[in-house]
C-alpha cells in the first residue's frame, strides 16, 4: 500500500502545481478574484497536493512554503465566507 501512494506522489504533485499555476493565471487574467472561494479552493488544494509529494519526496524548504500557502488559504476561505455572509457584503474584488 505504501508503494501504491509513493509511486503517485509526483503526479499528485505536479497537478498541485498545475492547480496552483491556473489560480495565479486566472487571478492574473481577471477571471477569478482574490477573495473568491474559486480562488481559495484552487489554491488549497494544489498546496495540499504538493504537500503529498512532499511527503514521500522530502524537502523543508518546500514543505514550509506549502504549509504556509494551506494555511494561508484557509484563511482565505473563512474571510471569504464571512464576508459572503455579512449584511453589507462587498462585492469579491
Amino acid at each position: 500500500m505504501i508503494e501504491l501512494l509513493a509511486s503517485i506522489a509526483n503526479p499528485v504533485g505536479i497537478i498541485g502545481v498545475v492547480l496552483l499555476l491556473i489560480a495565479f493565471y486566472l487571478l492574473n487574467t481577471n477571471k477569478l478574484y482574490p477573495m473568491s472561494m474559486s480562488y481559495q479552493v484552487l489554491n488549497l488544494l494544489g498546496a495540499l497536493f504538493i504537500l503529498y509529494s512532499l511527503i514521500f519526496h522530502w524537502n523543508l524548504a518546500s514543505f514550509l512554503i506549502e504549509a504556509a500557502w494551506v494555511l494561508i488559504s484557509l484563511i482565505g476561505i473563512y474571510r471569504t465566507i464571512h464576508m459572503n455572509g455579512a449584511p453589507n457584503k462587498k462585492e469579491n474584488v
